[in-house]
């Protein structure tokens, strides 16, 4: 029984006898020789390995004979041995040379010795069916030899063996004991039929050569034509976005309207997109875990999403990342943090870290950092939540769909250069250290009451975990990922007011559910840093503003409206499109959530991990609207508990190795009616492609709906950069506004440079009617000289899909100031203009710069007694967890000692942090 390149075979479960050449220890190895059995002259021979080759290919496939083969083979060769002598005969009479071809003389000994030289040094391999060497029939009568003196022939060769790893025995069995060994392995080479002495072998064999080559490439097409097409999508979809304008390609910025980018998006892109999805599917769909190739398609997936926007544009968008690139300038120039500057200049762990890195690295210009910020944070939030995803009690299509759904309906464009989309990264791996290093899962020991809500209770309790759990960690290890933590945690809350917080609410809400082994020595640790931060590094903004940080907290209905409702109230048609296919998305994603949990629970898994994931940034809401953004910060820290439960809408069962596993319809309940599992199957794959598809448009709607005031353009730069060329001593920008308000921010690329020098707080009142300029010509008049009141594209696109204004009024509102006598255009191009008063007041002079070096914080008499709290409390908590991390019942007594002194000082610590707080605010 043959076994190809794998190793030995067994014959009727004894050990086959391995022929063939002694074992030579200075050759590098066993040279291959192929033999070909071309069968008898009667052509009894080839209708007998035809025979047996059939019966082979009936087998297991893996190129072993079936044990019928092998008994037939063994039993009919034994009364054909002389046949068989024969055939080999004439197989060495074939491949002679004409040399060869000389009557035997004296030399033909030797010529027999050397051929069992040479097939003592050799080993015969038998190639697959696929690979033949054809040829017409030889001619019986020429070719048959002769009966009456066998022993004039040269010894028959040594038996066929497959090649094995192991070195084949010193001496080679006689023929007659090979014989029946020999037989079944040679049975798949006579099928070819003998060659003729003047045949051609090379043309013979090409078309047979060919076909089974595109056979076999055909065959072994679910390998590489997932990949294929997903390059060949990419490139697609590259060339379609990046190309001249022209029909099927190139996107033309003129055809942006009120449904954003997806309105002038070529057809031909979205067919690139659909081929790239169409071949994730095709490898989610296969039995194994290529790894590599789907991490590769949602990247590529991620790239074509995420990264449109800055293949179509020519400067960064987003306004809001230009005023980021402005602290990081002012930091990296001066060295110094500015809170009277801007509020979120309390927050600068961010804006520190870029500041240091474009000096080190000599980067002047941050064009090229802020353009590919979206598709680089995207790219960089996969890893840990590929991690997140490793440690669940899921299928391989569960996980990698979760991770597609991720990258699918991450829309809310919270990614682009920002303090909140950095810190979003962090929190990701924050998720993914708990869960991996830190995680807990442990069996229900008690009974389940009988009855009432403990009874419901008790039954999730005693569910299978929804999580894995990483036994045979090293205590350095963990006590590495605690210091990881930790840096983690002082990181985001230097660099943002929100992500300390949903950490804290993550590490809480796992103690709760025992889904970490941590102890609550870390949550008061944690929530000391962030009370500590917001006391002693941020009171230059909360000192006179106490009513804003805290005057939203328990509004929840308010909050709620500020982020929903208000933003829905839109005038343009097909931009209130665009604000409902967002909370489309958010019911869709966050329904098939539940419908995950609910077939979960009904397979008898419970997964507290990703419910806990979803539910904890919910709490946000009754914090604050922070600017009326909070619901979009609560629907970023939501996606991945979100996406994973939706994944499980989809494919629910438990992987292949664990200990219950059930069908893909078998529910917890057997009296359910149970369908074809291995439809069921294919209908979730398709359901899967179907709904992956459905987010992808729906993102392009989503997250490029307001691509007409988000994108920025050359000329809108150009205008802001004379600004920065003529603001010495200082200058003062005003922005266009439907209405006064503080949470109206500029929707142009503001605050790049020299944002100690200019001002762009102030703003100028427009009105429908586009004549009608009096409110800001009275606006110009209070303010300053060197007051420009600026109009731009992404303004008048803002105030046409936000405010009804009409269509034309951007044209018609410059020509109005053109024509007043009392105004002066400074600047102008296609998409930005630049106005000032031609008469100031005499005797004005152009103010100086607003400090921005204060008399210093205020504080209060407590404070040096609450630095020494602080310290002391977070002390004794980091040495009791690293205690803990030896184990549960390790060093009971110091860990005692060490919780007397961490409780005083964590009290006082916090009645100092309070004290500050009313000191402070009685006294500013």
């Amino acid at each position: 029984m043959t076994t190809g390149f794998t190793g030995s075979s067994e014959l009727k479960g004894e050990p086959e006898e391995e022929s063939g050449a002694p074992f030579d220890p200075d050759a590098t190895g066993v040279i291959p020789r192929i033999i070909l059995d071309l069968g008898s002259a009667d052509g009894a021979s080839s209708d007998k390995a035809q025979d047996e080759d059939e019966a082979e290919a009936d087998g297991d496939g893996d190129g072993k004979a079936a044990p019928e083969a092998e008994a037939e083979g063994k039993a009919e060769v034994e009364d054909k041995a002389e046949a068989d002598a024969d055939a080999d005969a004439e197989t060495q009479a074939d491949v002679k040379t004409p040399t060869d071809a000389v009557p035997a003389t004296k030399g033909e000994d030797r010529a027999g010795a050397e051929a069992e030289d040479d097939a003592d040094t050799t080993t015969a391999i038998r190639l697959p069916a696929s690979f033949r060497v054809g040829g017409p029939p030889k001619d019986a009568s020429a070719e048959a030899p002769s009966a009456e003196a066998p022993s004039a022939e040269p010894p028959a060769a040594p038996p066929t063996t497959p090649f094995r790893a192991t070195p084949p025995r010193t001496s080679p069995p006689t023929q007659a004991q090979a014989s029946p060994q020999a037989r079944p392995e040679t049975a798949q080479e006579s099928k070819a039929p003998a060659k003729s002495a003047g045949a051609t072998p090379a043309t013979a064999a090409a078309p047979q050569g060919l076909m089974a080559r595109l056979s076999s490439l055909m065959s072994s097409a679910p390998k590489w034509l997932p990949a294929l097409l997903t390059v060949e999508g990419l490139i697609l979809y590259v060339l379609a976005l990046r190309v001249a304008p022209g029909p099927l390609r190139g996107v033309d910025p003129t055809d942006i309207n009120g449904l954003g980018l997806i309105a002038a998006l070529p057809t031909s892109a979205f067919a690139a997109l659909l081929i790239m999805l169409v071949a994730f599917f095709v490898t989610v769909a296969q039995s194994t875990d290529r790894k590599f190739l789907l991490l590769f398609q949602i990247a590529t997936i991620t790239f074509a999403l995420h990264g449109a926007g800055a293949l179509v544009a020519t400067e960064p968008r987003f306004p809001t990342a230009y005023i980021h690139a402005g602290f990081v300038d002012f930091i990296g120039r001066t060295g110094e943090t500015a809170i009277s500057i801007d509020a979120r200049m309390g927050w600068p762990g961010f804006f520190a870290l870029f500041a240091f890195v474009t000096k080190a690295a000599g980067i002047t210009d941050m064009t090229p950092i802020l353009m590919w910020t979206p598709l680089l944070s995207n790219l960089l939030y996969l890893l840990p939540f590929v991690l997140i995803l490793r440690q669940v009690v899921a299928t391989t299509r569960a996980r990698w769909f979760a991770a597609l759904l991720f990258v699918l309906v991450q829309w809310i464009g919270q990614d682009y250069f920002s303090p909140q989309g950095f810190t979003f990264a962090l929190y990701l791996a924050w998720v993914a250290i708990l869960l991996r290093w830190f995680g807990r899962v442990e069996p229900r020991t008690k009974p389940v009451p009988d009855k009432g809500w403990r009874k419901w209770l008790g039954r999730l309790d005693a569910m299978t975990p929804g999580e894995i759990v990483n036994t045979g960690t090293y205590r350095a290890d963990k006590l590495l990922m605690l210091t990881l933590l930790l840096a983690l945690f002082f990181a985001s809350t230097a660099s943002h007011q929100i992500t300390p917080f949903m950490m804290l609410g993550v590490v809480t809400a796992f103690l709760i559910f025992k889904r970490t082994s941590l102890t609550w020595a870390l949550p008061f640790f944690l929530g000391l840093v962030v009370l500590a931060w917001i006391s002693y590094e941020t009171v230059g903004f909360w000192a006179g503003q106490i009513d804003a940080i805290f005057g939203g907290l328990g509004k929840i209905l308010t909050n709620l409206q500020s982020n929903t409702g208000d933003r829905i109230a839109g005038s343009d048609p097909a931009h209130a499109l665009v604000l409902k296919a967002r909370l489309g998305i958010l019911v869709v994603i966050l329904s098939l959530a539940a419908t995950g949990l609910l077939r979960r629970l009904r397979r008898g898994v419970f997964d507290r991990a990703a419910l806990i994931l979803l539910c904890v940034p919910v709490l946000a809401l009754g914090l604050q609207s922070y600017g009326g953004e909070i619901g979009l910060r609560i629907y970023m820290f939501a996606l991945p508990g979100a996406c994973l439960l939706a994944s499980y809408a989809f494919f629910p069962n438990l992987p292949a190795d664990s200990a219950d596993v059930r069908e893909e319809t078998v529910p917890l309940r057997r009296r359910n009616v149970r369908f074809n599992p291995e439809l069921t199957r294919k209908l979730s794959v398709l359901l899967a492609a179907f709904f992956a598809v459905l987010f992808a448009m729906a993102f392009l709607v989503a997250r490029y709906g307001n691509e007409k005031f988000e994108r920025v353009t050359a000329g809108e730069v150009a205008a802001m950069h004379y600004v920065y060329q003529h603001d010495k001593p200082s200058a003062r920008v005003l922005y266009l506004v439907p209405k006064e308000g503080k949470e109206v921010t500029p929707t142009m690329p503001w605050g790049e440079k020299d944002v100690e020098l200019v001002n762009f707080n102030g703003q100028a009142l427009v009105y429908k009617d586009p004549s009608n300029i009096t409110g800001a010509l009275k606006k110009l008049k209070e303010s300053d000289r060197n007051t420009f009141l600026a109009v731009t594209r992404g303004q008048v696109s803002y105030l046409q899909l936000n405010e009804g204004f009409p269509e034309g009024w951007g044209e018609k509102f410059r020509a109005a100031l053109d024509a007043s006598s009392e105004l002066k255009r400074v600047y102008s191009n296609g998409d930005a203009a630049l106005y000032t008063l031609k008469k100031f007041v005499r005797g004005t002079e152009i103010p100086d710069p607003q400090p921005y070096k204060g008399r210093g914080d205020p504080t209060s008499p407590w404070t040096p007694v609450g630095i020494a709290a602080l310290a002391l409390t977070w002390v004794t908590l980091f040495a009791y967890e690293v205690v803990r991390l030896h184990g549960p019942t390790r060093a009971p007594r110091a860990r005692k000692r060490l919780l007397f002194v961490a409780i005083p000082a964590f009290v006082i610590a916090v009645g100092v942090i309070a004290e500050r707080f009313i000191y402070i605010a009685l006294n500013n």
